[in-house]
């Protein structure tokens, strides 16, 4: 999956389509839109970091998503979130959230795991 996004302040407070995350923590939404869950993942992808963030630059920080687009033929929403996790470790020295995906055959396919927290959605019925 390909995220392009950007770090920038608060200086000139938060803009449309930007949500908090957490303390001062904001995810800002392309205003071409997304789908709702892969919001739901991409600021799932945010919390997961969003307390040391939230102590590495206290006065606080918007992470402004430009797109996020990957190959329809293996599409899972839930790559968002390691999308995420991954372009923040890029920009700031943050430890390992702890977020993984894995293929297992014997489970239908990629499992992901979140480091110990709980995914923001319910698994779809089958």
């Amino acid at each position: 999956m390909n995220l392009r996004a950007e770090v920038a302040s608060l200086d000139g407070g938060v803009p449309p389509h930007s949500m908090r995350i957490h303390g001062k923590i904001w995810l800002g939404l392309s205003a071409a839109g997304l789908h709702w869950e892969d919001a739901a993942w991409l600021a799932f992808g945010v919390s997961l970091n969003a307390r040391a963030l939230n102590e590495l630059v206290p006065d606080g920080v918007l992470i402004r998503t430009a797109s996020l687009d990957g190959p329809l033929s293996d599409y899972r929403s839930e790559a968002a979130a390691l999308a995420m996790d991954a372009w923040l470790h890029e920009r700031f020295p943050l430890e390992s959230s702890g977020a993984a995906v894995t293929y297992d055959a014997s489970r239908g396919g990629f499992v992901f795991s979140w480091g110990g927290a709980a995914g923001p959605l319910l698994p779809e019925s089958t």
